[in-house]
């Protein structure tokens, strides 16, 4: 199975559904972004902490894997000169209707998070990277990429989900609110899911996941080179499990 092109057809086809984190930015709040007054989401609820990104002006901005027209527009707002890269076309197109709108100048890149051959190393400054390494099935291969393009004292701030989340079937969780434990992690849609499941997934174009362990999100990002100097929990906004514990997390790291 081709996961790369299946998910990308899936984003294409969320962006139609206008999934919340397809909704681009307002002009106000790009305006708003160049008096200094922004909010910014690695993950679903929480905002990044402000000196997390702080001191972009003329800063070259990796926004990977955050196509939607959200935080591109705002890096660039801020002075940044930002590249979005996403595997999503619609997505992208969204980061271009807000740079014609507004007037930014942003630079577009289609591709899988996990290859950034086009880009020699040491090129960002900085790079920003929200919940989105669950739609692939090797994440290791990101945190090295990451590392290569990234100059030296360079910042990655990532989102991503608590493995936990993935423990519990799908099924009594989206149709019965039940927590039944059933998956193993690492997790995969693709091997773990039902059949049936799996198919119906496939059929609607719904995206595919896979539940990478604390030890690959953050272990490997450590193993890549990276120093973590910066953590945070964040909740869903609704989920069943937001009153027993946070599901996502979020990192920043540095390339010493």
């Amino acid at each position: 199975m081709d996961i790369l092109k299946h998910n990308s057809i899936a984003w294409d086809n969320e962006v139609k559904n206008k999934n919340k984190w397809t909704i681009p930015v307002t002009s106000e709040e790009v305006e708003n972004a160049k008096n200094g007054e922004y909010t910014l989401l690695l993950t679903p609820t929480k905002a990044v902490p402000r000196e997390w990104t702080s001191d972009l002006i003329g800063k070259n901005v990796l926004c990977l894997a955050s196509g939607g027209g959200q935080q591109g527009p705002i890096f660039a707002a801020l002075g940044a000169n930002v590249t979005v890269f996403d595997n999503s076309k619609e997505q992208l197109l969204k980061d271009k209707m807000v740079s014609e709108r507004d007037n930014l100048n942003i630079h577009l890149e289609k591709g899988d998070m996990r290859d950034l051959s086009r880009f020699e190393d040491e090129t960002f400054d900085f790079i920003f990277h929200p919940v989105s390494n669950c739609f692939i099935d090797d994440i290791k291969v990101v945190w090295k990429e990451c590392y290569r393009v990234l100059k030296k004292g360079g910042i990655l701030i990532s989102g991503f989900t608590n493995p936990l989340i993935y423990i519990f079937d799908l099924y009594e969780w989206e149709q019965n609110s039940k927590l039944v434990i059933k998956n193993h992690i690492p997790y995969s849609d693709i091997e773990q899911l039902p059949k049936d499941q799996l198919k119906e997934r496939l059929d609607t174009n719904d995206t595919l996941e896979f539940g990478h362990s604390l030890q690959s999100q953050i272990g490997d990002q450590i193993d890549a080179g990276f120093l973590i100097s910066g953590f945070y929990e964040d909740n869903s906004g609704g989920d069943l499990l937001d009153k027993y514990i946070d599901t996502y997390i979020a990192t920043k790291s540095i390339k010493l």
